[in-house]
């Protein structure tokens, strides 16, 4: 068993050994084949090294041997430009001597015409003497034959020359003067024929009602809401008449006052357009419609005032100016009359040499006090001065605005001009329609005596003045003096204003609690 042992321990100490021999056979072997790597690698390298440096010599050589080509043709072109250059000298030189041959010549002549002139001169210097001797010797023998001096032969000459050609002299007097006030007349004319053309503007009568498409005709109870709570909203607020009737897919908004239909009918198409219509939503949409309104207000009048051409103005000015995009006057819109008073003006005073800019200013802002005189006190000039002393507009502007009517004396030609330029926009044929004014200024006056009775807040007129609808203060007005009231109202119009028909007047008190749940 022993032995076995010791025969085993044996086996594995050979085994041993030679695994441990035939390691280090192989890492010699290895190490050979690295030593081998490395040597072949340090040839590479030499060969790359040396195969570089003989590619930079050709480069450089090819370098130098283009430099040299591009000298050759630089020196070529440069002697050609040279060449060129020397031929144009020689050619301007040439052309110089012949022109100084030629100035040479023509001097020559002057100064012999020179010399021929002062002998020519000494001449007549000769044959005035001469010429006047000889008229002293006959005025002499004249004098003598007539027993008359010089001076009092002229005198009796102009004397009756002036009697004969007295008569003849007036009558050409009175000719020129028919034809200078015939030519005025003619040039007049032409000036105003050609100012007319320059309008380009068509006008048509403002109508008082507008339409607003509806997707459908399921909108119209949206519209009206819960006991005609929506419509009653929208009306109080817009102050606008909303007609719903058997029109299909439409509802028709009527008023006299542009400005308010406008605002009322984008109210109305944003509350469509969103779908949520209630009396919370409409007062919310309406305040925001009102301010978008003022900025495009703004807007309408910086573009008008760009379109005629009329800069420099207060910025302030402006809201005044698009406001009269829904203003009428006689159905004429008065935006579009004040640019067309303005073409029409700067064109007169272009013709007949008068300051364009001052006279287009001033016929561009001549109604701007229409724009707020539904709001205020006094006339539209008396107005539109006061906003414009405070724009700080020039006194020869004020004037011409003051005198378009003839409230106050011209104080320049431009003045005059606006005047007649405002006489020729209102008064060419289609301009004007005197019944839409007729009837608009019924309607102030039925609004304006309805606003006259303590307690009323706001007053509308709607279905074109056939109604006026007035809206007291809860605090003020009781409920049971209402039928008085409105009697009250209904009388005074039955004593101030002229009207087909009827007016019905409705009074309205509504009082209302807002609360907020949080």
């Amino acid at each position: 068993m022993n032995v076995i042992i010791i025969y085993a321990g044996i086996g594995v100490l050979a085994l041993i050994i030679g695994v441990l021999a035939g390691m280090f056979i192989a890492s010699n072997k290895e190490k050979q084949k690295i030593r081998n790597s490395e040597s072949q690698a340090a040839e590479i390298i030499k060969d790359a090294e040396k195969e570089a440096r003989t590619r930079m010599k050709e480069a450089d050589l090819e370098i130098k041997n283009k430099e040299i080509t591009m000298k050759k043709e630089l020196e070529k072109e440069f002697n050609r430009e040279t060449r060129e250059k020397k031929n144009e000298i020689a050619k301007t030189e040439k052309r110089i001597a012949t022109r100084e041959k030629k100035v040479d010549e023509l001097l020559e002549r002057l100064e012999k015409k020179e010399i021929t002139l002062e002998k020519k001169g000494e001449e007549l210097e000769i044959q005035k003497t001469q010429l006047a001797d000889k008229t002293s010797k006959i005025l002499s023998e004249l004098e003598n034959i007539s027993k008359m001096t010089k001076d009092e032969a002229r005198e009796i000459l102009l004397t009756n020359l002036e009697k004969e050609l007295g008569y003849e002299m007036s009558v050409k007097i009175r000719e020129y003067e028919e034809k200078m006030h015939d030519a005025a007349q003619q040039k007049s004319k032409e000036i105003l024929a050609y100012s007319m053309q320059k309008i380009a503007v068509d006008h048509v009568n403002e109508s008082t009602v507008s339409v607003v498409q509806l997707p459908s005709d399921d909108m119209k109870g949206r519209i009206i809401g819960r006991e005609g709570r929506n419509i009653r909203t929208l009306e109080a607020l817009t102050g606008v008449n909303i007609i719903i009737d058997d029109t299909p897919e439409a509802v028709v908004l009527s008023s006299f006052n542009l400005l308010k239909r406008e605002i009322a009918r984008k109210t109305l198409e944003k509350l469509i357009s969103d779908g949520r219509i209630h009396p919370a939503r409409i007062e919310e949409t309406f305040k925001k419609v009102s301010e978008d309104m003022e900025e495009e207000l703004r807007k309408i009048g910086e573009d008008a005032a760009i379109q005629v051409g009329v800069m420099g103005l207060n910025k302030k000015l402006y809201p005044y100016i698009g406001k009269l995009k829904y203003r009428t006057s006689f159905g004429q819109n008065i935006l579009d009359h004040s640019i067309e008073v303005a073409t029409i003006t700067a064109a007169m005073a272009a013709e007949s040499g008068c300051n364009v800019k001052l006279a287009k200013r001033a016929a561009f802002l001549h109604d701007i006090g229409k724009s707020v005189d539904q709001e205020m006190e006094g006339t539209h000039v008396s107005i539109g001065v006061d906003i414009l002393k405070k724009m700080g507009e020039k006194p020869e502007v004020l004037n011409a605005v003051e005198a378009h009517h003839g409230d106050a004396p011209f104080n320049s030609m431009e003045a005059v001009l606006v005047q007649t330029g405002d006489a020729i926009s209102a008064s060419r044929p289609g301009a004007r329609y005197e019944n839409i004014e007729a009837y608009i200024k019924r309607i102030e006056k039925l609004e304006e005596i309805s606003l006259g009775f303590e307690g009323v807040e706001k007053t509308y007129a709607l279905q074109a003045g056939r109604e006026i609808r007035v809206i007291v203060d809860p605090g003020k007005i009781d409920d049971k003096i209402l039928p008085k009231f409105s009697r009250d109202i209904a009388k005074q119009i039955e004593g101030e204003v002229d009207y087909p028909g009827e007016i019905k007047v409705v009074v309205l008190r509504e009082t209302k609690a807002v609360d907020y749940a949080r």
